[in-house]
């Protein structure tokens, strides 16, 4: 069967993931053709991506002109459709947060999107995210001749569902995927309940590089590590406080943040206002090789975040016997069971962010790697990627079939 993917920005470090599901997808028989609307010139520090890159195509690689040729040439063929299409774009910019000329460039991209897929004789596309780019695949069947299924994330959907209209998204779509409980029942409460039945779970998936990575068992390191953007949803302001409360108490530490972002200044600020620029260092982005090294050489994961998903690096954690600390928002509850596989806290609470952190330290050696251990197993029933690539593939399957 051949589809589509298609995503706002590919290939890029946060989303390996999706690397990891087409793989999975191309070894079960599909063809899968990349589609992205950026991401040709962003800056890549992992060489595998730089491969992905090669075989993405991408809708605004000719400039902002081809969107607009592209619609007139859509109106020029089929009027009708394309004049339903655009309704649908003028519809979807009341109360959004973009402006209408923004839904209409939209509308230009999904002409270029179903005439990509015309081009390569695929009917069908999945977008992953429930922002832009499921607003140009819903368009792009709009316009006419291609279906569209979507995975939904959060938080950013969930943050603000009457925005992006995610249930028009949903209603349109042949199925949606939430990528946990959390997100299904999210997804729930923002669809019609008719179209309850078309939503399931398929779990972000990682790769045979994590699952089937040498590990070691103990550490000796009073190192923690810290990945994703700096942002304001990771929560990394409440962790830097949580290292001064550690300090305060006489602990000796490291913590690294893997990542960067908006909120890098206001970070650094906090670590030289703490005093903490010893014990704390902002080392940038890294490679998915370089990630799994500096977790592996680490005593676990802290991901204090504000708002989430469910965050694929807690996963890669687990896969390397790394117990991790977290937050009771999202899905993590649903993979991170607290004193089993790490320790969940209150979201924004740096006190008891620094009590977990302090416990995770002072692990004994036996009690580390029976935390560790736990970890590795339930990561790898719950998120192969092989396992959910199947999930996903028996769904298009299935609606593949309905359309013959």
């Amino acid at each position: 069967m051949h589809i589509a993917y298609l995503m706002n920005q590919y290939p890029t470090i946060s989303h390996t993931f999706i690397r990891n599901e087409i793989a999975a997808l191309e070894r079960q028989g599909f063809s899968v053709l990349r589609i992205a609307v950026r991401g040709w010139d962003s800056k890549l520090v992992d060489p595998v991506d730089t491969e992905e890159r090669s075989k993405t195509k991408y809708l605004l690689k000719k400039g902002w002109r081809a969107p607009v040729t592209a619609l007139a040439k859509s109106f020029l063929t089929s009027p009708i459709r394309t004049s339903t299409a655009l309704v649908r774009a003028i519809s979807m910019s009341f109360g959004s947060d973009r402006p209408l000329l923004y839904h209409l460039v939209y509308l230009g991209e999904a002409c270029i999107l179903r005439a990509t897929m015309h081009q390569h004789g695929i009917s069908h596309v999945h977008a992953h995210f429930g922002t832009n780019a499921a607003e140009v695949a819903m368009l792009a069947k709009e316009v006419g001749g291609i279906s569209f299924s979507t995975t939904i994330h959060g938080s950013e959907e969930f943050d603000k569902p009457y925005q992006l209209k995610l249930n028009a998204k949903i209603k349109a779509a042949r199925f949606v995927v939430g990528v946990s409980s959390f997100c299904r029942s999210q997804l729930y409460r923002h669809a019609d309940t008719a179209d309850w039945p078309k939503i399931h779970i398929v779990h972000c998936g990682l790769g045979d590089d994590y699952l089937n990575a040498q590990h070691v068992s103990y550490s000796e390191k009073t190192r923690l590590v810290c990945v994703g953007r700096l942002c304001e949803q990771k929560g990394q302001i409440i962790l830097v406080r949580a290292c001064a409360i550690l300090k305060a108490r006489g602990l000796s530490f490291e913590v690294l943040l893997v990542g960067d972002g908006d909120m890098r200044a206001e970070v650094e600020h906090e670590i030289a206002f703490a005093g903490l620029e010893h014990d704390v260092k902002i080392l940038g982005s890294r490679s998915s090789e370089a990630i799994r090294e500096i977790l592996s050489d680490s005593k676990g994961l802290v991901l204090p975040s504000f708002a989430e998903g469910l965050p694929v690096v807690i996963m890669e954690a687990m896969s390397l016997g790394r117990p991790v600390i977290s937050t009771y928002v999202g899905g993590i509850p649903e993979l991170v069971r607290d004193g089993v596989d790490g320790f969940l806290v209150f979201a924004g609470s740096d006190i008891h962010l620094a009590d977990a952190m302090e416990r995770l330290l002072k692990l004994g050696q036996s009690e580390f790697q029976a935390m560790g251990a736990h970890a590795r197993e339930r990561v790898g029933v719950r998120h192969r990627a092989v396992t959910e690539a199947k999930k996903l593939g028996d769904l298009f399957l299935e609606h593949a079939s309905m359309e013959s």
